[in-house]
């Protein structure tokens, strides 16, 4: 098995556990956090090419977690591409 391989295995296995830990996490919200926390991506456009799932589906439960406010925050939005960077929410 690749390296690649393993690190998506590793990633998806936190993914899971984020979702266990509070179910009302999509996969993609999770991932989101999971990302943020392993330093994989800060910002929407990074995250939705490394998925390969649309930008707007990134952007949507982004904002769903940036409202709820106790996890992930936005820190800064570019209107012209739409991209959003965020990092998780100190506690």
């Amino acid at each position: 098995m690749s390296s690649e391989a393993i690190d998506a295995d590793r990633f998806l296995a936190l993914v899971a556990a984020a979702q266990d830990r509070d179910i009302g996490l999509t996969s993609i919200q999770a991932g989101l956090l999971v990302a943020a926390e392993l330093g994989i991506a800060s910002d929407s456009r990074t995250f939705a090419r490394m998925l390969a799932i649309a930008h707007a589906l990134v952007l949507r439960d982004l904002s769903g977690l940036a409202e709820r406010g106790d996890m992930l925050e936005i820190v800064k939005r570019d209107p012209r591409t739409m991209r959003v960077h965020y990092k998780l929410a100190v506690l």
